[in-house]
Order: structure tokens, then sequence, then C-alpha cells
């Protein structure tokens, strides 16, 4: 049932957008051209992707609805427009819902005149289980899917920011790396695992996010296939105590085996953080151990907060890494979460925040 299912899906979903929805038909025409630098962005919907760097972007996973108009516009700009790929791995572990998925999400790309797949699968696996062979054959068999069905097309997968069973994920990275075209290292959200005291620290500690880079290349994987992924969003906790050294205590979330986790906060924009800075109790403080912002402030209740984000002076030294290292290129989550107004002070962060992605 489950393979029958998604190849109706498709299948209507073909007949919905068979023909070319772009002003200019040669927009249609997938993007094939290679890049000897990726700035990878997620897009999650809405329309501020108009106001991206489009002198930048190269590769845009779309995960909010399919719009057709991104598609056209990016295309015009030499960017390719890849689908989101998720799916239960449970699912996986039999090989005919594997090639129905796999056909299904085929079918779509050509029908949406999309450029690829990006593989967005964060479930637990444990080494050596079924769903941990499952998930390499996943994307050994999309990648081969996608390139056999459309010649040049790009297959990205998202990892960790460290291969070493991050949240549980004990993937084959090596076979992946060697499968598909990307890997994206999500280098944040990087305290999902607090196994120390549980305290607010920053999304992804300048150290902490480098060393994993290391990790990865020892394992051999190809530098070129590695996209590091930036967070544009912190988050905000709520402090059960702050210390006079400023420490701010957290409530203890546990998360796959972990005690404390980042879900003690509530992630926030970058355009939601620029608003509250200013106005907050501490202003704007640097952790020069983490090498990472932070400030506090208090709530209409009196309860007194901690926010850990990013900046372009945080930013800066992971994008001279990406050069220094020599990986394949940069990205973010997301594209949409920075202020995209037309207010001074907002388009001159904004234009910060993109230029930090090629270094200082």
């Amino acid at each position: 049932m489950f393979w029958f299912l998604v190849l109706l899906s498709s299948l209507l979903t073909e007949s919905r957008s068979n023909s070319c929805p772009c002003e200019r038909p040669e927009l249609c025409r997938p993007i094939r051209e290679e890049r000897d630098f990726e700035v990878f962005v997620f897009d999650v919907g809405g329309k501020t992707w108009k106001s991206y760097n489009w002198n930048m972007v190269t590769t845009v996973a779309t995960f909010g609805r399919y719009d057709a108009e991104l598609m056209c516009y990016a295309h015009s700009k030499g960017a390719r427009v890849v689908l989101k790929g998720d799916v239960p791995l449970s699912d996986m572990v039999d090989q005919d819902n594997r090639t129905a998925w796999i056909t299904g999400k085929v079918k779509l790309a050509k029908s949406q005149f999309m450029d690829g797949i990006n593989i967005d699968i964060e479930q637990a696996v444990e080494e050596g289980s079924p769903e941990y062979q499952a998930l390499t054959d996943l994307v050994n068999e999309t990648t081969e899917a996608f390139h056999r069905e459309m010649p040049g097309s790009q297959v990205s997968f998202d990892v960790a920011w460290s291969p070493k069973c991050i949240d549980k994920r004990c993937y084959d990275y090596v076979a992946i790396a060697e499968s598909c075209d990307l890997l994206f290292v999500m280098s944040y959200d990087e305290q999902s695992q607090i196994t120390g005291d549980c305290i607010a620290m920053a999304n992804a500690p300048l150290s902490q996010t480098l060393n994993a880079y290391d990790d990865y290349l020892n394992l051999k994987i190809d530098p070129k296939k590695l996209v590091m992924g930036l967070p544009w969003y912190g988050y905000d906790y709520p402090c059960l105590n702050l210390s006079q050294e400023g420490i701010c205590s957290i409530a203890k979330v546990p998360f796959r085996g972990a005690p404390c986790s980042d879900a003690a906060g509530k992630q926030k924009t970058y355009k939601w953080i620029m608003q509250q800075v200013n106005s907050s109790l501490s202003g704007r403080l640097w952790d020069s151990k983490q090498q990472a912002p932070y400030f506090n402030y208090k709530d209409q209740k009196g309860q007194i907060h901690q926010v850990w984000y990013d900046d372009p002076q945080s930013i800066c030294p992971k994008a001279n890494s990406v050069k220094s290292k020599g990986l394949g290129g940069i990205g973010m989550w997301n594209g949409n979460i920075l202020d995209y107004s037309d207010e001074p002070v907002a388009k001159q962060q904004t234009a910060m925040m993109w230029n930090a992605l090629l270094g200082c």
C-alpha cells in the first residue's frame, strides 16, 4: 500500500505540473553547471527569497510548498532548486517501498522542473541495524536514479554537526558520502545533547564546530563534498537562575539519552534577535571561549532569559575555515529568517550576514 500511495501521489502531481510555468520556457531547463563553491540555501516558504543575495546562491533546497515562481527565478540566476526528501526509515527497510519512494521523487522532480533532491533524514539509527543499511542503500539508490534519469542532477544528504553518533544518528557516513554529491553538515543545534551542567550555551561554539570537520575529514571523506551549514537563528533560554558570573541554569529536558538539551529553549530568528538585543538588560555580550554573542533580557513576567545566537563576528571565522579546509561550500538554516524590510539598519544587518558567508 505504501509504494502504491507514493506512486499515485507523484503521478497526480506530475499531471498537474507538466507544462512549464515560467514566462520564458528555457527557464524550465535543468541547471547542470558545476560550481567550484556552493552557497546552499534552505527556503521554508513565503516570498522573502526575492531579497536573497542571488549573486551568491548556487542551490536552493525547497522545504516549503512548491513555488514555481521561485524555481523560474532561481533558474534565471543559474541556481539549482532541489526537492526535500524525508521519509520514515522504518518504511525504507523494504526494497519495494524504497524503490517506489525514489521513483516518486524522480517523477516529482521532473514534473516541477527541479534539479535534484536534498535528503533530510534525522532519525536515530543504531549501527548494524536494518535501518542502518537501509539508509545507506536509500542514499545510494536515490543518487543512482537521479543521475540516471536526470543527468547532472544534484543529490545531497544532511548530516549532524559531528559524525560521532550525535543524537544517536549512527550512520555509515563514509559510504553515504561516497554515493551522493554533497553532505550538508548541520553545524548548529550542537547543544541537542548536554551531558555536563544544564546551562545555556552557544548554538555552534567555534572550536567544537571546527573540530568536528576534522573528524569528518579524518574519515577520508572528500572535503569538496562537505558543505558547512550555519545557523541564522539562536536559542532563547528561560533561566532558572542567573549566577553572578552570568551563567544561565536551564530546565532539564532530556533528548536521546542526554539529560539536558537545547529543547529547554526556543529557537528565535535573527530578525527577532536584532530587534530584541538593543533593548535587553545586558546589550550584546561576547563569550571569548565559545566565540559567540549572547544577551540577557527580562520578560513581562519578570523572568530573566539568556539568548545565544550567531552574527557576522561568530560566522566569519567559520566561513574562513571553509576555505582553509578546502570544503565544497557553505550554507544556512534558513534563508528566510533575516529582516528583508527596507528599514536601513535591517538592510545593513542582512547584507552583513550574507557577506559573512564568504569570510572576512
